[in-house]
């Protein structure tokens, strides 16, 4: 019975998922031209902009020096928050005049969201709050498509008529206590802008040669150096350390491998630490708490690691045994936290899924010959064991003993 069922649901989900197909391939081949909005909404021009499957939509008074806008896009993640605004001082973040929509917290109606103006002044948020452009009639909804469009009126009477205009937009994956959470930092977030020609009603993207795109370059070039070293050449350091000094074959080559990987990754590891401050330079007001106190501390233990090879006490000597304890503890340390930073420094950068499963790749292979070698290790000691065991045990019974005369 049941397969009859399905039998005869399965020509019936795939026709609606045909049709869905259909209607969205349509819709995208349309572009911003086939939208429509609530409420009889109808603009003079429409534009879909080249970051972030956006499109604004647009009349402008000329007379009046009044702009009617409707911006569309969809949050970064369900819950999240879009955002739309000119730029009179600069092609940025910094001086943006912003629509932000957040969804309402007076209302537990998913479909219910409220527009927010602020005048940012920095490289981050700020407060609600006027606006350099007075904005009338703002209002956003939720679509069934899970966009938002934004709408409202701003009057323009302050720029004297200016025909071309900076226009910014973003993107963010949530909202916490009314209060919209950082964007993600890949290249398409740090490059959403264009100019917007309210005269020939046409959008030009800004020149990928700008700051943005510079800075997208060092955010990738931080997060990679970082994954090589604190990520990967260390714990193979360790690993070279802990399983191979077990065979008196590679004594003293486990030693010099762990040493050059170790020096190595903290050498790029430094410069990845060194571009990060360069970065935090770069975007001030912008400034990830946790993760930039986890690079610290992992900078710092690293670096004492570096000058504790310096201060290594012989083999022989009664302090050596806490040296190891010191070293062991520091080194598996700056592993465990250099991975996790690695992995909210992902987070904070939205790179493709494709890289994240590399690096968890890298890391599964890693982990796969650390339980190869570790059982291979114990079974060399065990043997070990059993030889000086015996070995013990005949000189007991004196077989190594010389025969009385």
């Amino acid at each position: 019975m049941a397969g009859a069922v399905l039998a005869l649901l399965l020509p019936l989900l795939a026709a609606m998922a045909a049709s869905a197909q259909d209607d969205a391939a349509a819709a995208s081949a349309r572009g911003c031209a086939g939208e429509a909005f609530s409420a009889n909404r109808a603009y003079a021009a429409c534009s879909d902009l080249p970051r972030l499957g956006a499109s604004v939509h647009w009349t402008y008074d000329g007379a009046a020096g009044e702009l009617s806008v409707a911006f569309v896009a969809a949050p970064a993640a369900p819950g999240g928050w879009v955002a739309w605004g000119l730029n009179p001082s600069g092609d940025g973040m910094a001086g943006a005049q912003a629509l932000v929509a957040v969804p309402s917290s007076s209302s537990s109606s998913p479909g219910v969201w409220d527009v927010r103006t602020y005048n940012i002044s920095g490289y981050a948020l700020g407060e609600p709050g006027p606006i350099a452009f007075p904005a009338l009639d703002l209002a956003a909804e939720l679509g069934s498509d899970g966009r938002v469009r934004v709408f409202g009126r701003l009057s323009l009477a302050a720029l004297g008529g200016a025909g071309v205009l900076n226009q910014v937009w973003q993107v963010g994956p949530a909202v916490t206590d009314g209060v919209p959470a950082p964007h993600a930092m890949a290249g398409d977030n740090l490059a959403a802008k264009a100019k917007l020609d309210l005269l020939t009603q046409t959008t030009t993207a800004v020149s990928s040669d700008d700051g943005g795109d510079s800075i997208a370059k060092k955010r990738n070039i931080h997060g990679v150096l970082n994954a090589v070293s604190w990520g990967i050449l260390l714990p193979m350091g360790a690993i070279f350390a802990r399983y191979l000094k077990t065979f008196r074959s590679a004594d003293p080559a486990w030693f010099y491998l762990h040493v050059t990987c170790q020096l190595i990754g903290y050498g790029v590891g430094v410069s990845g630490w060194a571009t990060g401050i360069n970065l935090g330079n770069l975007s001030n007001g912008i400034t990830y708490t946790l993760h930039r106190n986890i690079g610290i501390t992992v900078f710092a233990l690293a670096t004492l690691q570096i000058f504790a090879l310096f201060l290594r006490p012989k083999k022989e000597h009664k302090y050596r045994v806490y040296w190891n304890l010191y070293h062991h503890t520091v080194g598996y340390a700056v592993i465990i936290l250099g991975i996790t930073n690695i992995f909210k420094g992902m987070a904070i950068l939205g790179v493709e899924q494709r890289w994240r499963t590399a690096y968890v790749a890298a890391l599964c292979v890693l982990g796969f010959a650390a339980v190869i070698l570790e059982a291979v290790a114990w079974g060399v000691v065990a043997k070990s064991r059993r030889a000086e065991s015996k070995t013990f045990g005949d000189a007991s019974n004196g077989h190594h003993l010389p025969r009385s005369v």
